[in-house]
This record gives C-alpha cells, sequence and structure tokens, in this order.
C-alpha cells in the first residue's frame, strides 16, 4: 500500500469518528422551587439542583446524551414524573454555507416557567405555567427566537422548572425559510470548519501513522 493511499484512508477513518449533527445532553434534578423573576434566575436555580443531584444521585432523575429532542420526558428518561429542574444543552455547528438568519423554538411543560439560552443569552423567558401540548401556535406556551447565526459552534440551552405533571418536549430549528427540523444525532447540520479533531480522531491517526512508520523500517530491512 502506498503512502498516499493509507493517509486518505486514515482521513476516512477520521470523519467517521467525527460524525456531522448535534449533541443533546440532558440533566434534571430534584427541585421544588416555584416560578423565577428572571432568565438568569432560572438558570442559577436549576444549576444549583443538578449540583445537588450530582452528588446525592436521587432516584428519578439524572444526566445523558440523547439522540432525539422529539417528544422527550423526564419519566421516559429517569423515571421521576414531579418536580424536577431541566437542563438541556444542545451544541450544534453552523458551517459558513449556513450562516444567516435562524430560528429556534421550543415546546415545553414548564408549571413553574423557565428560560432559553443561546450561546449563554438569554432569548426568551417565561414564569407562568407552560404547556405547549404539541402546538407551537400558542405562543405563550412555547420558547421561540429568530436570530441570525455566524459560523460556528453554537450552544442552545433550555431551562426549565417542573411541578406536577411530566408531560413531552421538543426543540427544532429552521435555516432562513426552510422547515423545522428536530434537533437530532441525525440532523444533517454541518460540521464547522477548522473544528479541532476530537481524542478519538487524534488517537486513529497517531496509531495508522506509527503503523505506518514501522511498515517503512521493514521494508528498509
Amino acid at each position: 500500500m502506498n503512502l498516499a493511499r493509507s493517509f486518505a484512508l486514515l482521513a476516512l477513518a477520521g470523519a467517521a469518528i467525527h460524525a456531522d449533527a448535534s449533541v443533546i445532553t440532558l440533566q434534571t434534578g430534584y427541585s421544588s422551587a416555584g416560578p423565577q423573576a428572571s432568565a438568569d434566575a432560572y438558570r442559577d436555580v436549576v444549576d444549583a439542583a443538578l449540583a445537588l443531584q450530582a452528588t446525592a444521585n436521587t432516584p428519578g432523575y439524572g444526566s445523558k446524551t440523547i439522540d432525539n429532542y422529539g417528544w422527550v420526558t423526564n419519566a421516559d428518561q429517569f423515571g421521576a414524573r414531579a418536580n424536577f429542574a431541566w437542563k438541556s444543552t444542545i451544541d450544534f455547528g453552523v458551517s459558513a454555507d449556513k450562516a444567516g438568519a435562524w430560528s429556534l423554538r421550543s415546546g415545553v411543560d414548564f408549571d413553574r416557567g423557565g428560560a432559553m439560552f443561546l450561546d449563554g443569552v438569554a432569548v426568551a423567558f417565561n414564569p407562568n405555567n407552560m404547556w405547549w401540548a404539541g402546538d407551537y401556535a400558542n405562543t405563550t406556551q412555547t420558547f421561540a427566537a429568530t436570530l441570525n447565526l455566524g459560523a460556528g459552534n453554537h450552544t442552545l440551552t433550555i431551562f426549565g422548572l417542573e411541578g406536577c405533571c411530566d408531560g413531552f418536549q421538543q426543540a427544532q430549528f429552521r435555516i432562513g425559510d426552510g422547515g423545522y427540523t428536530t434537533f437530532a444525532s441525525s440532523d444533517g447540520l454541518d460540521a464547522v470548519p477548522g473544528d479541532v479533531p476530537e481524542p478519538a480522531t487524534v488517537a486513529t491517526l497517531g496509531l495508522g501513522l506509527g503503523l505506518l512508520a514501522v511498515t517503512r523500517r521493514r521494508k528498509r530491512a
């Protein structure tokens, strides 16, 4: 096998490891906190509940990466149907050809309200009882924001407080005037140009280069 072909195979292996899609992390913890006065207050209260959950490991709540942000409930993921703090983090990339106007929305069940942040900045906030019941037309029960996104990595974070009773939730994006797509591990969002390779990719490339060096030494011998 010649050197050029070897590097081509290594590049394909690295690309297979680094999938082009969103990464969705769901975290919940016990909380009996009531409605909050600001988006920042929701973030602080939820983060405090999650910090406690990390040490207490209370049954019915937890943390995991999920494949699809469609019809998600705490009961299905962890067990508890009431009294929880909810934080979902969606990391996604915007390539240069997709930069521009984006619309983001989330249907939620937070009877004690919640907030939505993009890249650490609050873009939606509602301290009232929210239950969207699958209907985005009811704008008082959903989070929504339309804004310009530049090329690069972005993070959408949703915080909320639920008393009773756990209902399904969803988060979607729309690029320009296109249709809405649910965030998922197969949502087709592009990898960001210039991304630093993931550790597994670096390890694979390092192993391959090492094997190439050994092969070349053997041929010389």
